[in-house]
């Protein structure tokens, strides 16, 4: 696949014109934005990938265009199963409601960029070392399994703090309220961090993580550089409005970790069979291409993603049905806390205040 220099640039324009509309447009002003927003802009940006899509159709032929959508709608679907955590985060940090659009756009940005190296850095290693086709395919096949036990997602499941975090609390005086938007805040003539840019730092340290599946998962559907970007940042992109679309869904999703299972377990698989035919390996068939097993074609890969994720969502809904009609309703009395907006009580912290934080007494 030829891609002229131009058009990575327009490519690469389009991607931080998007991004600087999403900076300049909605998340000066902190505001938690309404279903008709989310909606028409997670809509637009689902319509501008598909454009995309069909200009590669269009332009490279039908092998190409199938691989570009196959690695969208991989990638996608493992964004909206991050969405999980980012919830858990939000929660977990008492993030208010109005703030969230900051905290999401911040993280999307670098894990774009992120991405981005990640790509460049495994593009290269698949162009000189064809072992690496080994590696990813392993990586797959044990996220897929984790994925399989995890049994899908808890609403009541709690974050933990990581590593780094710790080490940010430790190192870095922190404040134990908000301050409207602000990262960072000067009180009594010293510089602190507010938990919105711990928040921040927890879904980075998050995009890190995600980033080790995704990147092998799209590689298993297609080797060009181009499409492997393409294809992660429009899935990025839109992913702050869909997580105010969905985050009412989300818990009703409870098959989704099976699903994503069985698409990255056949990634996987597809990985290896690729790595056969290319394999170099001493220890395996002698260092000689082991051609044996036929490869699986892209439009099988589409199928399967699709059908996948088909099943995957209409059985979880179905379940979610059965579920709530199986439970009686509440008295009108009583008070539930709300599961789907945990985020929208007062912010609360994770970890007992840090030496040197200003008391809010």
């Amino acid at each position: 696949m030829d891609v002229p220099f131009w058009a990575w640039a327009l490519t690469i324009t389009a991607i931080v014109g998007m991004l600087l509309v999403d900076f300049l447009g909605h998340v000066r002003r902190p505001h938690a934005p309404s279903l008709r927003e989310s909606a028409v802009w997670s809509a637009l940006y689902v319509g501008i990938a598909v454009a995309f899509g069909l200009l590669i159709l269009w332009f490279y032929g039908p092998e190409y265009g199938g691989e570009y959508f196959a690695g969208y709608i991989t990638e996608k679907s493992l964004s909206v199963d991050n969405l999980f955590v980012f919830v858990l985060i939000m929660a977990g940090f008492g993030v208010p409601r109005q703030l969230q659009q900051k905290v999401l756009l911040f993280g999307i940005t670098f894990a774009l960029v992120l991405r981005t190296i990640f790509i460049l850095v495994g593009a290269a290693a698949i162009e000189n070392f064809s072992w690496v086709f080994y590696l990813f395919g392993a990586i797959l096949l044990s996220t897929a399994w984790a994925q399989a036990r995890s049994g899908g997602h808890s609403g009541d499941e709690d974050y933990q703090e990581n590593a780094v975090l710790r080490l940010t609390r430790r190192v870095l005086p922190t404040t134990q309220e908000y301050h409207s938007d602000r990262m960072t805040v000067r009180l009594g003539g010293r510089r602190f961090i507010t938990p919105l840019a711990v928040a921040l730092i927890a879904i980075g340290t998050a995009d890190v993580i995600f980033a080790v599946d995704s990147i092998p998962a799209i590689f298993g559907l297609t080797q060009e550089t181009y499409l492997v970007f393409a294809a992660n940042a429009f899935s990025l992109l839109g992913l702050r409005q869909l997580f105010f679309l969905i985050d009412g869904l989300l818990d009703r999703l409870v098959y989704l970790a099976y699903g994503l299972a069985v698409i990255l377990g056949f990634i996987g698989a597809k990985l290896v069979i690729h790595a056969l035919h290319t394999n170099e390996l001493p220890f395996v068939n002698g260092g000689q291409h082991v051609t044996g097993i036929p490869e699986i074609p892209t439009w099988l890969s589409l199928a399967v993603i699709l059908g996948t994720l088909l099943i995957t969502t209409v059985a979880s809904l179905a379940k979610s049905r059965r579920d709530r009609a199986g439970h009686s309703p509440a008295a009108p009395g009583d008070l539930q806390a709300d599961p789907v907006h945990p985020s929208t009580t007062a912010p609360t912290t994770m970890s007992a205040e840090p030496v040197g934080a200003p008391s809010s007494r």
